[in-house]
């Protein structure tokens, strides 16, 4: 394994409902191993070196899916929220929670403020959830917040929108992968993925493994990042 480990790894998990399908399976149990995938891949990525792991996990279009299959995503969350707080931090593991609070339970809201809360002094590294979230919106809040704050136009500056965007304080994304087999980022950190090197891979993502992963961390090391130079 090269020594060239990005800090900053997000990934689209893409596929939960047709890995089940080819398995003649529920879709919702896709989300259940998916979300299991979600504990082994993280883990495994912190083990490698990466700082900061960033999962696409619930879009704002993902709201359109059926009733029965939202209300299973929110049970799962509701679970990582709670279940999994303990763990992160005798692993030493920050959650970040990245989106939009409209629509979100009240008790998912808890939830989520209490896990950040809890972890906000975890120093090992970052597990950045993705929840709620779509790159358009995330810009648009944060105009509307700039505006709100009545910051004058000379005061703008690629720094200021970064301190208003949902990812605030986090380095942008070095790798982005995309299980599944699709190729465009889906509003994933859209003003954030400008200079992001881009791996994507056919396995759907509840079969997507640690040892899938080292082969897109080794991909990374062999590119050459020249952010616009020569």
């Amino acid at each position: 394994m090269s020594n060239n480990i990005p800090t900053h790894v997000g990934i689209i998990i893409d596929g939960n409902r047709r890995w089940a399908k080819a398995r003649n399976l529920p879709s919702l149990e896709g989300h259940r191993q998916g979300f299991e995938n979600v504990k082994t891949i993280s883990r495994h990525a912190f083990e490698r070196g990466v700082k900061i792991l960033s999962i696409y996990a619930f879009s704002t279009e993902n709201w359109k899916r059926s009733q029965e299959e939202v209300a299973y995503l929110m049970d799962l969350f509701r679970l990582m929220f709670s279940q999994e707080i303990d763990r992160f931090v005798k692993e030493g593991i920050k959650l970040k929670i990245s989106g939009s609070r409209d629509k979100v339970a009240p008790d998912i809201l808890s939830l989520i403020d209490k896990g950040q809360e809890k972890t906000k002094n975890c120093t090992k590294a970052v597990l950045n959830i993705c929840f709620n979230y779509g790159g358009h919106q995330e810009i648009v809040e944060a105009v509307k917040e700039i505006i709100k704050n009545n910051v004058s136009a000379d005061d703008i500056t690629e720094d200021l929108i970064n301190s208003y965007l949902y990812t605030a304080g986090l380095p942008n994304p070095d790798l982005i992968i995309r299980t599944s087999g699709e190729q465009r980022l889906s509003g994933f950190l859209t003003w954030q993925s400008v200079y992001s090197e881009f791996y994507f891979v056919k396995k759907h993502w509840p079969e997507f493994s640690p040892e899938e992963l080292d082969l897109a961390l080794v991909e990374f090391s062999r590119r050459q990042r020249r952010f616009g130079g020569n």
